[in-house]
């Protein structure tokens, strides 16, 4: 399972390439593929973009060439669109004397149809990404209210979308109608700032503000900060429990909930639902950290650091020895032997998906000389693959959907296995009022696979406005 994208953009402030350098820091596990700034000073822009991690792609001297009271920035895995230096964000387009920069967090679902018919009118494209299509629709000549030309854009694209889109002298950000990316507003003396999430604010220290609704468009320019709705308000919410489970940093803080607390709240409905007599509880880390202290703290039984990951890593490491069993494990996630050698450990991980990876861990605890494995995992099995930017393999491909508990437990050769319940994740996020997207745990899509064509798009809307 990879993370998707990360967005940040500052409006109003001397440095903003600094700041969204900075911010691009923050969100650096949304995506270690490409990183991008663009900058305008209100009438020219500049950019940076690369393949890479933001260290590798920025240093101090590039940054600071980047000159500019406006910026956005990109951290990016690619979902849709394969990876090239091209497919790196944020992309600019001319129309006219305008230049528009977008950057996306998303999977559309309906890239192939939209594609197909921009190109039978002559649009040529230069990238793979479906991000490519919502910039071509944004600056489509016969539309020149900027508002309005968004708003054409999104009666056509499906599926799951955060956006921010740079104009010389504007910014704009905004989520798809059924929620399902994070995005929110922060203010740094006087500045605005709009991101992914919250982790990215802290680190400049900007105030958090507010999330930007779903299906909420946020023009920030000279003039301040305007909201437009152009959706129908009777669109189900279904915001992704995966940045919950997962995705999300620990520190951040999502539709007034804190993602570490939820991830505790999970452990400790694991603990009820699957209890068991063990010395230790440790976690898989990074993302089961929070997790496994909410199981230890429910069940009473000491938390251990079992596992040390090394953060060092990167995605193109060589395996010098292919002797080395569970060599790409290894590397990263290595047992504390004294502290798991003769001892009854329950294991917390955020997720199962193909096996491969948990059956090796498995395996490097046993030969470091754990007696007994019990698994718990914090969300239920997935079952279903993902289309709305989470790149899960294909059904064939996850193990949930093709074996039983009972056979899972036998293929990962560990002496019980746990899955937090449906009913158990969706009852430790269920105080922030959203509505979730599970349909990679129950097939149950929100936004409907079959019925994305063009011809099913919402007949256009009145725009209402507030400020």
């Amino acid at each position: 399972m990879k993370e998707f994208c990360g967005l940040f953009g500052v409006f109003n402030h001397e440095k903003a390439s600094e700041l969204t350098y900075l911010g691009l820091y923050a969100l650096q596990h949304r995506g270690q593929e490409g990183a991008g700034i663009v900058v305008s000073n209100g009438h020219d822009m500049d950019s940076r973009k690369g393949m890479g991690s933001v260290a590798t792609v920025f240093n101090k001297d590039v940054v600071s060439r980047l000159r500019g009271h406006i910026a956005i920035g990109h951290v990016r895995y690619s979902t849709t669109g394969s990876s090239h230096a091209i497919n790196v964000q944020p992309l600019k387009f001319e129309r006219g004397k305008e230049s528009i920069v977008l950057a996306h967090n998303g999977n559309l679902i309906n890239t192939g149809i939209l594609r197909k018919e921009l190109e039978s009118v002559g649009v040529n494209f230069q990238t793979t990404s479906d991000s490519e299509i919502i910039l071509k629709l944004i600056s489509k000549p016969s539309v020149e209210d900027r508002i309005n030309a968004i708003n054409e854009c999104l009666k056509k694209i499906k599926g799951a979308y955060s956006l921010l889109i740079m104009y010389k002298d504007a910014i704009v950000g905004l989520r798809d109608p059924n929620g399902f990316r994070p995005l929110c507003i922060g203010k740094l003396n006087g500045a605005y700032v709009i991101t992914s999430e919250s982790c990215a604010l802290d680190l400049i220290e900007a105030e958090f503000v507010r999330d930007v609704e779903p299906g909420e468009i946020v023009l920030i320019d000279e003039n301040g900060i305007e909201s437009f709705y152009p959706f129908d308000e009777k669109v189900k919410k279904s915001f992704c429990i995966f940045e919950y489970i997962y995705f999300a940093r620990p520190d951040s803080d999502i539709s007034n909930m804190n993602v570490h607390e939820v991830r505790k709240c999970l452990g400790r409905r694991l603990a009820n639902e699957y209890p068991v007599e063990v010395d230790n509880v440790i976690a898989v880390p990074d993302s089961g950290n929070s997790a496994a202290l909410g199981y230890a703290e429910e069940s009473k039984t000491p938390f251990e650091i079992g596992i040390v990951r090394n953060h060092y890593i990167g995605r193109t490491f060589i395996q010098p020895i292919q002797e080395i069993r569970d060599f790409d494990v290894k590397v990263k996630l290595n047992p504390i032997k004294k502290l798991v050698k003769g001892r009854r450990l329950v294991v917390v991980d955020d997720s199962i998906v193909r096996g491969t990876t948990t059956k090796a861990r498995v395996n490097t605890l046993k030969k470091a000389g754990a007696k007994e494995i019990h698994l718990r995992i914090s969300c239920p099995p997935i079952r279903y693959p993902c289309y709305y930017g989470i790149d899960f393999p294909t059904r064939e491909e996850l193990i949930a959907a093709n074996h039983t508990l009972a056979e899972i437990k036998e293929i990962l050769n560990v002496d019980s296995l746990g899955y937090l319940s449906l009913e158990g994740m969706i009852g430790s996020v269920s105080g922030n009022g959203n509505q979730f997207c599970t349909a990679c745990f129950t097939g149950k899509y929100p936004v409907s696979l079959k019925d994305y064509g063009l011809g099913r798009v919402s007949q256009e809307r009145g725009l209402s406005k507030k400020p």
